[in-house]
């Protein structure tokens, strides 16, 4: 077994929430001896840049991970952050048999690897290609325990009547295994009803009825945060708490290229400002907003008299409109707002001089806070991130609600952000945020949680990689 040459074949969903764990992923299997392939989609390599190798530093470093691309069918100019739901129906449609392509010429190409499939739990086809080509199959979910047990356990919101939960329904789901008491205005947006046709909720269920023939599921958390859930997980399927591995130590974080926009640096003004004074505002890499939301956050950013920085990102607009913000909005901020299309967030979140993060609570940008120990203003806009709120708030408290209602008022918003970023409490969410912080640090130390996890993991991976190859050689016998 010493001997054996393990080869994972990894593939991210092409957003920058997902490949930056994943990224980190193949970095942590290659450091255990795993030769890697590591698949991105052509459109994501494109964004990167067409000469783009990402792990071209790692490999120099000694690291075996190997670079690949699929293409999804689309011309590599389509904007299919704009044409989200016209991607994931060619996604769920043609991507298949592009993978299934893939795999088995890359095992023809080298049969005496003992090949592996790691892919994103997103996708539903790993239970189709990885028995094809007997195959162990690596589940890797991105989020919380939290929100991959509410759709693990489908059938129990659908026998209590909670898929499609109602919109305007505010009812406690107390039912799910190893899951604290869930308000329905708390749960993921693709279990209501309003998001009940989009071709997110299609390939959801798709993917958790397919993730129920892996062989093993990670999770970008760590047990400490949530150990009930994934303890009870755990009972159906082999589940490991591994994360968080954006902070994994020993990898060559600095040798990753793995951002799709170029990044500003912001450090020259942040020095100009005192200790805790700055806001850092940021919707993350992927939702889409209105512009009367950036209008009435402009406004109440201004009237505030916070310092910010604020990322706004192209194409941030749900109708595609290129100008975000207020006419003259430029003029008006000078000296007390930095806008920016996109910056290294890490970086900004560890300098002195950020005391707060108004977040639409993705669940990167939510480890990266509590990494940071920077309190964070929550403003979910969809997908899982108002089951993170919930998190952030009331379990982990190290952060507080934005606003109430659907529509932001700059009032409302000014006197939140005064309060939070000059009120006593803001020093109560610093205190809980460097508990967190400690805690993610004891948990990824080489005896930590995270740490034993993935070890036991990568343990049980190799003898499951055996009995998958005697098992097959008995069949051919």
């Amino acid at each position: 077994m010493g001997s054996a040459k393990w080869h994972a074949i990894m593939i991210s969903l092409p957003h920058q929430g997902h490949i930056n764990p994943f990224v980190h992923l193949a970095l942590k299997l290659a450091s255990k001896g795993f030769t890697v392939t590591f698949v991105h989609l052509e459109s994501v390599h494109y964004k990167l840049g067409r000469e783009a190798d990402p792990f071209s530093e790692a490999r120099r470093s000694g690291l075996d991970i190997r670079y690949a691309t699929i293409g999804d069918g689309l011309p590599l100019e389509f904007d299919r952050d704009l044409h989200f739901e016209e991607h994931w129906r060619v996604m769920m449609r043609d991507f298949p048999a592009r993978v299934d392509e893939f795999v088995g010429k890359a095992m023809r190409s080298d049969p005496d690897w003992e090949y592996l499939l790691v892919t994103d739990t997103f996708y539903p086809w790993p239970a189709v290609v990885a028995p094809k080509y007997n195959l162990v199959n690596v589940s890797f979910w991105t989020q919380t325990a939290l929100t991959f047990a509410l759709p693990y356990h489908w059938h129990l919101l659908q026998l209590n009547g909670h898929f499609p939960c109602k919109d305007k329904m505010e009812e406690e789901i107390d039912y799910i295994p190893g899951v604290e008491s869930i308000n329905t205005k708390d749960v993921m947006s693709y279990l209501k009803e309003s998001g009940v046709s989009s071709i997110v909720t299609k390939a959801m269920a798709a993917a958790f009825d397919a993730v129920k023939s892996a062989d093993f599921i990670l999770h970008n958390t760590m047990h400490e945060l949530e150990p009930q859930t994934l303890s009870a997980l755990h009972k159906y399927q082999p589940n490991y708490a591994v994360g968080p591995l954006n902070f994994s130590k020993n990898l060559h974080h600095s040798a990753v290229s793995n951002s799709l926009w170029s990044e500003a640096d912001c450090t020259d003004w942040l020095r100009s400002k005192p200790p805790a004074s700055v806001l850092y505002v940021s919707f993350g890499s992927f939702i889409h907003t209105t512009k009367q939301v950036m209008e009435e956050l402009a406004h109440g950013l201004l009237l505030s008299g916070v310092d910010f920085v604020w990322v706004i990102r192209p194409g941030i607009l749900s109708s595609g409109d290129a100008d975000a913000l207020p006419e003259g909005f430029g003029d008006e901020i000078k000296g007390k707002g930095l806008v920016v299309p996109w910056c290294n967030q890490i970086r900004v979140l560890s300098n002195p001089a950020v005391g707060g993060f108004l977040t639409h609570c993705g669940w990167n940008s939510t480890l990266e806070s509590m990494w940071c120990g920077v309190p964070m203003i929550c403003y979910p806009i969809a997908y899982d991130q108002t089951a993170n709120r919930k998190l952030v708030i009331e379990k982990w408290k190290f952060g507080v609600n934005l606003c109430d209602g659907e529509r932001l008022d700059r009032a409302e918003i000014a006197e939140k952000i005064k309060g939070f970023m000059s009120g006593a409490s803001l020093e109560k969410l610093r205190q809980e945020a460097t508990k967190l912080k400690a805690a993610m640090e004891k948990a990824l130390e080489f005896d930590g949680s995270s740490e034993r996890n993935f070890d036991r993991f990568v343990e049980d991976l190799k003898a499951k990689i055996v009995d998958v190859k005697s098992r097959v050689a008995r069949e051919i016998r």
